[in-house]
């Protein structure tokens, strides 16, 4: 368990700490139920092939996000004052959109500027690989290069955070 904490710990608590707002007591209190949850799963610890590191810290990265999603939702649920009138109907539960968005902003930020900025033409701006050498000040071949590579990379990000690909 100790070597559990020591590997993974740091990682899920900087992604813990971007769901939470940065909300340091609620951050702790996710990432101790995460561990708690991985403590009553020693099937967990005691694989012994080369992708067990990738599937520990995907399992403890999609159980972190499902105790802030079930948080989230509990609130929602408990009213925290009573009401004179009855409240506006809502409307669909953005939730799991709003979490997509959270990781995928979480992910970009691991890439290295050169990657974000291409992404950030190609894909959020909608530019041609062209318009985004025009745009970047780079060559054509470099932007499919940086494209391609930079995907790559926010796939490994994005796993590596739990999403799955």
């Amino acid at each position: 368990m100790r070597a559990l904490h020591d590997e993974h710990a740091p990682a899920l608590w900087s992604f813990v700490l971007g769901l939470t707002s940065g909300d340091r007591g609620r951050a702790e209190d996710i990432v101790q139920e995460t561990l708690l949850r991985a403590w009553r799963r020693p099937e967990l610890m005691s694989e012994d092939d080369s992708h067990h590191n990738v599937s520990v810290r995907s399992w403890l990265f999609t159980v972190a996000r499902n105790i802030v999603v079930d948080q989230w939702r509990a609130k929602g649920r408990r009213p925290e004052s009573l009401m004179d009138r009855v409240p506006e109907q809502l409307g669909p539960d953005n939730t799991d959109a709003a979490l997509q968005s959270m990781l995928v902003s979480e992910a970009l930020r691991r890439l290295t500027a050169e990657h974000r900025a291409v992404l950030l033409e190609c894909y959020f701006r909608g530019s041609t690989a062209a318009q985004a050498a025009g745009r970047l000040g780079i060559p054509l071949g470099t932007v499919k290069s940086r494209n391609h590579y930079a995907l790559h990379a926010l796939r490994l990000a994005l796993q590596e955070m739990g999403v799955v690909t």
